[in-house]
């Protein structure tokens, strides 16, 4: 395995992006990684946002920022109003929203869904986040789910023991809403993190996985 190190951020905090379609997307795709970021870069910022959440889905995506983004330098945590489901209908709107995101302060790496995910939300983020981010370091994160959708990833960021069990915990404590779903419980979770482990050799055993389409050997 040969590690990648990230660009710039050299004698400022890491600039950290995070993109998510609905509310616990976030977490389950890229939680350990950035509890991970956390610990290895001191004073990280990060831009987190949810494009979908409405009343308890909002207050869950508020609760998942405030629990995996606690003892970061900086944050900005947006939880939008888009519909989910309805993501392709509403491209336009979407779009205007991730340019006014774009304006901001360039980021170091984004986190953002797959974009082969069969979740049709969750590609016209991914789609969009490559379409306003020409020159980034962009990963792309996996959710597990019905379609069997995972793929085949590239990159991957091993976690140690203590990161896997707190990102499980927070989700499961995290989202009542979800509790109910025949694949959201604690081993679907940590199956996942321990496959990912095992393809990469990780020394704690966990990983998370990402689809790195582009980077730059310099």
């Amino acid at each position: 395995m040969l590690p990648v190190q990230f660009p710039g951020a050299i004698g400022r905090p890491l600039r950290v992006l995070c993109l998510g379609a609905h509310s616990d997307d976030l977490e389950i795709g890229c939680g350990g990684t950035v509890l991970h970021l956390l610990r290895r870069y001191p004073g990280l910022t990060c831009t987190w946002v949810v494009f979908s959440g409405e009343g308890q889905r909002r207050h869950e995506a508020e609760a998942g920022a405030a629990a995996f983004l606690a003892g970061a330098g900086a944050t900005r945590v947006s939880v939008l109003r888009f519909r989910d489901g309805f993501f392709p209908e509403q491209w336009g709107r979407i779009k205007e929203a991730v340019e006014e995101l774009k304006a901001q302060e360039p980021p170091d790496v984004i986190l953002t869904h797959h974009r082969y995910d069969r979740h049709q939300d969750h590609r016209i983020l991914a789609d969009l986040t490559w379409n306003a981010w020409r020159n980034h370091l962009i990963l792309e994160y996996e959710i597990p789910k019905y379609e069997g959708d995972l793929g085949h990833p590239n990159l991957y960021v091993p976690v140690d023991h203590e990161v896997a069990d707190l990102k499980v915990e927070n989700l499961m404590h995290l989202f009542e809403t979800q509790r109910s779903r025949s694949w959201f419980d604690r081993e679907t979770f940590l199956g996942l993190l321990r496959l990912r482990g095992v393809e990469c050799a990780s020394p704690s055993g966990y990983a998370e996985a990402f689809h790195a389409a582009k980077l730059t050997l310099t």
